[in-house]
């Protein structure tokens, strides 16, 4: 019986050290690791490009803390696929009416980007009690002249939204002196930025040291930016017909009260889930609008959707 043990452990033993060699023998090298990569599916290492930058501010990847940085928000965003496909479909529906306020203000573009990840281009609602595509809070929304209240929240709409927050952007890149600065303070506050600015003794935003959250901020944005401009290099499959429409609509004057928004849509061969879709700071099915205010509310044009029977 013993001598049975030794030898069946004497195999083991050799079979253990074939394996050894065997993974030393595969284990990737210069030479072979291109060639070993090629499967039916396969998760990448990705090159961190040389050249990224914010509105035109270079980030400092020389830097080993802000290269490995770079690279988590690049391998996170790449490889949740599923997301990163929505981003594509949502940005072709929805920068068409950001972009063109950003430039009117003098905002880089790159600050579509900022949008995308503080939303994923929804309207969205975070515990703090930010809402809309741009994530606004009742304080700033009001400071900058939106109406907010049980019944109207133009933070979720769209163009407002979108005016309020380059005059944030203008005023945090006037007190802070650089876009990478203001994108962060979009997040973390002009104060608040100023105060870690000025406590740790530096001027620029890769030089700080931050919470989770606004550490990650300019990485994930560049990240989007990146794969959003790239989408055949970092893996993404699509059409133009996959992505979605942005619905053309025509705008219509209201300063009165509107008792049934229901029956307003029905005017317009709409019913009111069409309406609310495009209208969404509506936050009731009537307007009070006791103060004879201006609204205009976007009615798709026609053909576009098929109501009824």
């Amino acid at each position: 019986m013993k001598i049975l043990q030794k030898a069946l452990a004497f195999v083991g033993l050799l079979s253990l050290c074939g394996l050894f060699i065997y993974a030393l023998q595969d284990a990737p090298t210069d030479e072979n690791f291109e060639t070993k990569l090629i499967n039916d599916y396969n998760v990448y290492a990705l090159q961190v490009p040389d050249n990224l930058n914010f509105a035109g501010e270079p980030l400092p990847l020389q830097n080993p803390d802000i290269l490995e940085r770079m690279d988590r928000e690049l391998l996170v965003n790449t490889y949740w696929q599923s997301n990163g496909l929505l981003m594509f479909k949502r940005a072709k529906k929805y920068f068409p009416v950001i972009e063109p306020i950003l430039a009117k203000h003098g905002i880089p573009d790159d600050f579509k980007y900022l949008a995308v990840i503080e939303s994923g281009l929804t309207n969205a609602v975070s515990p703090a009690g930010a809402r809309g595509v741009w994530q606004i809070m009742k304080s700033t929304g009001r400071e900058n002249g939106l109406e907010i209240n049980t019944n109207v929240d133009e933070r979720y709409n769209l163009e407002k939204a979108t005016e309020v927050a380059c005059k944030y952007l203008k005023k945090s890149k006037e007190k802070l002196g650089s876009w990478t600065l203001a994108a962060a303070a979009y997040n973390g506050g002009i104060a608040g930025m100023s105060r870690r600015l000025k406590a740790q003794n530096v001027n620029n935003y890769y030089d700080l040291l931050l919470g989770e959250e606004t550490g990650r901020y300019l990485f994930r944005i560049v990240a989007l930016k990146e794969i959003l401009s790239n989408p055949n290099k970092y893996g993404f499959n699509f059409r133009e017909k996959d992505l979605y429409k942005n619905i053309p609509t025509y705008k219509v004057e209201v300063d009165t009260a509107v008792t049934n928004f229901a029956k307003f849509a029905q005017d317009f061969g709409i019913n009111y889930k069409i309406l609310k879709l495009h209208n969404p700071w509506l936050r009731e099915p009537h307007l009070n609008n006791k103060s004879r205010k201006l609204y205009k509310i976007d009615i798709p044009k026609d053909g576009f959707y098929q109501t009824g029977p």
